[in-house]
């Protein structure tokens, strides 16, 4: 060529290199080359698209694995690949060895390499040859380091012995892999199989229980806490013979046997087995001692965190108990879940308590019973034993027979002096509690809380509405601190859910928009007690929780205990058929006279009950009249007001009767106040506004109500 004249072609260039082309995109699958790469890999010489099976089967198995390892180094480090190949033919021989560079890059949004390079025939040791059985890449320094990179995060990432062994099978050394690998561990004086791969079930019988002072590689490493390496069945048998025979079954050409040390200590030792010679070359023991290394480290995590968990799970059944006896009636679900991180039991628990004596009693011997549910403060060793404790005082003083207002009494001064008394006075712990004393035959549930959430009512139509409950201080705070009782009444087919406040607030919720969350779970489920159960805690643990994260997303997640109480009856989730009853809605809520702020709850509580009323004015009118008759018992009589609400019918055509009872006898009047009277209108109120009312005389004491009409709600101002 004459200066001057234009360059010849580049791909005229590389056809008089003897240089072929090819392009990989691990996407597709798909490998291109061109004529000359083609002929390289023994393929006929034209420009063919082959699939990735295909092109592997032309590579030497090794040297394939070597690829992956380079070209992730080459992407991270943004350099060039360079490796060299051994192609094959159709029956496994080694054709020639080719020399591939190429620039890889990785697209995020596929999440795939693409790579193009080039293909050129390179003299290398004939194979079989100790020096031919040394690593073939062109950069052993770049893939050595590769793979150990892989090998390093692959085992950190492993959470159990299974796991590791599974990874360790997995790996692919550069330029050399066994296709047998054991793992052995020690007890006491004997050695054991841990794991291995490469060999049928039953293979590692013999070496199993293996005496340690064994004329046996594996025992000497853990002897001597040197490795043992083997290039050839020779110096195996001239250096082992009396185990030689235990391994010549196997067919194998070499064997290194490394020792598993962690803190000086060695635990174990690791076998790699090859099919083929192998020389063990400076190189090669390096990477298998890194290895060994890695895996003994990784082995010992796996080995620590299993035993925590044993330790942890161990703790958690006995902890937590086991629902008892099926309550004649009534249907009891629980769930547990720990938070996942570091000890897998908290400060959370629950428990449900036979009591004794009593009025109820069925057939089977039940009566009353009691559920507790209640939360220690922190997530430690602590927080599990004083919740182990806390647990039993309660049980002790429910057994006793005592109310739910003298057992959480009892328990806070409990609580009090265990806290206090510790070796450092400034670790106080206090305890969130709710105890619900049950009568299954009556459906009365009396309820004491202590700083714990309030429990929800799923009734009949699905409506879900917490009950507000009267309440203390939580456990612990004040030895002296008074716990007042709620009684509420759960009628057949309705649902009680108390819960930790992990369930309403993990996944980065507040108690608001938690709440919204879990009513919207309840309200829609249509399965039994226990798939409700598991719906509750699939919404906030499971993979749907991810996309309903709340606005405090950076909040430590917390441990969940959850109970569910259903009273039988269709519609209410346990899966018996019943009679058929009106759709309908109630709840009861007391106010004492030292407790006038509880109006406010009567209203909202109201309102919840009335939440998908067709006539707003309707609400309205039925929130008024209640307020003017809880005020009236409060202002006109020194006994406390007790609230029923029940809605009853189908959507349009139902029926809502409020009916407060209190224990005074004076019946109330109707007055014409004047016009700056600031009392009396009560009953002109109630006789203006709702479609029916009255005043019925009781044994001790006297009850009104009123009524009002959905259809009619046009007709009322």
């Amino acid at each position: 060529m004459r200066t001057g004249e234009p360059l010849p072609a580049v791909g005229q260039v590389l056809a008089a290199l003897a240089t072929g082309l090819w392009q990989w995109d691990t996407a597709t699958k798909l490998v291109t080359v061109d004529a000359e790469a083609a002929r390289l890999l023994g393929l006929p010489a034209e420009q063919t698209t082959l699939t990735e099976a295909r092109t592997r089967a032309r590579l030497h198995p090794v040297d394939w694995n070597e690829i992956i390892s380079v070209v992730g180094l080459a992407v991270a480090e943004g350099t060039l690949a360079e490796v060299r190949v051994r192609i094959m033919d159709e029956r496994g021989r080694i054709i020639r060895t080719v020399r591939s560079r190429s620039k890889p890059s990785y697209d995020r949004e596929r999440r795939a390499f693409q790579l193009i390079g080039t293909l050129q025939e390179v003299t290398d040791p004939s194979p079989g040859t100790p020096a031919g059985r040394r690593a073939v890449t062109g950069d052993w320094r770049r893939s050595r380091e590769a793979f150990l990179l892989d090998a390093g995060r692959a085992l950190a990432e492993a959470r159990s012995t299974a796991e590791v062994l599974r990874v360790a099978a997995g790996l692919s050394m550069p330029g050399f892999s066994p296709d047998g690998l054991a793992v052995f561990g020690v007890e006491g004086d004997r050695l054991t199989i841990i794991g291995h791969h490469g060999h049928q079930p039953g293979d590692e019988d013999p070496f199993s229980h293996m005496a340690l002072v064994t004329d046996y590689p594996a025992a000497e490493v853990v002897r001597t806490g040197r490795a043992v390496y083997l290039s050839s069945p020779e110096q195996y048998k001239a250096r082992f013979p009396l185990t030689w025979h235990l391994a010549e079954q196997f067919g194998r050409q070499s064997w290194a046997f490394l020792p598993l040390t962690v803190a000086g200590r060695t635990m174990g030792a690791w076998m790699a087995a090859f099919a083929y010679p192998v020389a063990f070359t400076p190189d090669e023991r390096s990477v298998l001692t890194t290895v060994a290394r890695m895996l003994a480290q990784a082995l010992a995590r796996a080995g620590t965190a299993e035993s925590e968990r044993e330790l942890t799970d161990g703790l958690q059944r006995s902890m937590l108990p086991t629902l008892g006896p099926e309550i004649p009636g009534m249907s009891v679900a629980a769930r547990y879940i720990p938070t996942g991180g570091g000890l897998q039991v908290g400060g959370d628990w629950y428990d449900m308590i036979p009591l004794p004596g009593g009025t109820s009693r069925a057939k089977s011997g039940g009566g009353r019973i009691a559920l507790v549910i209640g939360d220690v403060q922190g997530h430690d060793v602590r927080a599990a034993g004083l919740m182990g404790q806390l647990r039993i005082a309660l049980r002790a003083y429910a057994s006793e027979g005592h109310r739910p207002d003298a057992v959480l009494s009892r328990a806070s001064r409990f609580l009090h002096g265990i806290a206090t008394t510790d070796e450092d006075p400034s670790d106080l712990r206090f305890a969130t509690c709710l105890y619900v004393e049950v009568d299954p035959e009556t459906g009365v549930l009396d309820i004491a809380r202590a700083g714990h959430p309030d429990p929800a009512i799923r009734m009949t139509d699905g409506t879900v509405l917490k009950s507000p409950t009267a309440g203390g201080l939580p456990l612990g705070i004040d030895p002296d601190a008074d716990y007042p009782t709620t009684q509420l009444v759960l009628e057949p087919g309705e649902t009680m859910l108390i819960c930790t406040d992990g369930l309403i607030e993990t996944g980065g919720h507040d108690l608001e928009t938690g709440w919204a969350r879990i009513r919207a779970i309840l309200e829609e489920h249509k399965g039994d007690l226990e798939e409700l159960a598991d719906s509750l805690v699939q919404a906030v643990h499971g993979p749907s929780s991810h996309h309903t994260t709340g606005p405090l997303v950076d909040r430590r997640e917390d441990d969940i205990a959850v109970l569910l109480l259903s009273r039988d009856a269709e519609g209410c989730g346990c899966g018996d058929t019943v009679i058929a009853q009106p759709r309908r809605r109630r709840t009861m809520l007391t106010v004492a006279q030292a407790e006038p702020e509880r109006v406010a709850v009567a209203r909202q509580l109201l309102r919840e009950l009335l939440h998908d009323w067709s006539s707003t004015d309707q609400v309205d009118s039925a929130v008024l009249l209640l307020s003017e008759m809880l005020t009236n018992v409060l202002v006109h009589t020194d006994t406390d007001a007790l609230l029923v609400a029940e809605v009853a019918g189908e959507p349009g055509e139902r029926r809502i009767r409020v009916e407060v009872t209190d224990a005074s006898d004076d019946l109330p009047h109707k007055r014409r106040p004047g016009e700056l009277a600031s009392s009396g209108r009560g009953l002109m109120l109630i006789e203006l506004l709702a479609h029916s009312w009255g005043v019925d005389p009781r044994g001790e004491g006297k009850s009104i109500w009123f009524e009002l009409h959905e259809s009619d709600g046009a007709e009322v101002l």
